[in-house]
């Protein structure tokens, strides 16, 4: 990720719509998988902390991060959220079965062999153990910030689905979301590229009121979206199990 883009997220990640939103879906999802506080927690892919933050908020106590950059390890550190090693994905540097949950959002697009990825976050994986996956879907969706974000590709859901199964992992709930904001973001990006706009993050194009309105509309949806399961949404979210 380019650093400008590390620190407008870094910035941002408290109050945004997006990060906030998906912090409360997880939050949930979290609950429901029946994780309980004193477990053993990795989040890949760390960032700036917005899962840190998250994690920390819901109580649980033992909890790191892994990031290949130095800039968000520094950025984790620099705002107290906890342990963050540097490291990548394709070659975590845990022993086997070390973790009771491991969350990958939005990571597994950023290299090239996600087979390989996938594979390591099962190895670290405790039997019986779950993984949260989220990844950016549909290539028509691809812009600005897959490209500042230095992505490999989008996903569809089938695609994300055969290879978590290819990884030995057994792939439970499933659903895309940010469902009702997709031809308004497909819109926005394609004007972006029509009008050469220069950013360094998407996430500069936000203001109080349009953070407050885009906080209601993603709050919403991050509800509906794992009972309604529509066909098509911004990201896909997958949660699978190391079986026992």
């Amino acid at each position: 990720m380019d650093i400008a883009t590390y620190a407008v997220e870094a910035e941002v990640e408290k109050t945004h719509w997006w990060f906030a939103g998906r912090r409360k879906m997880l939050g949930r999802l979290i609950a429901r998988i029946g994780v309980p506080s004193d477990a053993r927690v990795l989040d890949i892919g760390t960032s700036t902390g917005t899962n840190l933050r998250m994690l920390g908020d819901l109580g649980y106590t033992r909890y790191e991060g892994l990031d290949a950059s130095d800039d968000a390890v520094r950025w984790c550190a620099a705002k107290g959220l906890g342990k963050v090693t540097r490291g990548d994905v394709c070659s975590i540097p845990f022993p086997d079965a070390s973790f009771d949950l491991v969350l990958a959002t939005d990571i597994i697009e950023h290299v090239d062999d996600d087979a390989r990825a996938l594979a390591e976050i099962r190895r670290v994986l405790r039997p019986g153990a779950s993984v949260v996956i989220t990844v950016p879907a549909f290539q028509s969706l691809w812009g600005l910030q897959d490209e500042v974000a230095h992505h490999k590709r989008r996903y569809r859901g089938a695609q994300l689905r055969s290879r978590i199964a290819q990884a030995g992992l057994a792939c439970g709930t499933t659903f895309y979301f940010n469902f009702i904001l997709f031809l308004p973001i497909l819109l926005a990006r394609r004007l972006i590229r029509l009008l050469r706009i220069r950013l360094s993050s998407e996430n500069e194009l936000n203001s109080p009121f349009i953070n407050a309105v885009l906080t209601r509309i993603f709050g919403f949806d991050v509800r509906v979206a794992p009972h309604l399961h529509p066909p098509f949404g911004v990201s896909f979210l997958a949660v699978a199990t190391r079986q026992a």
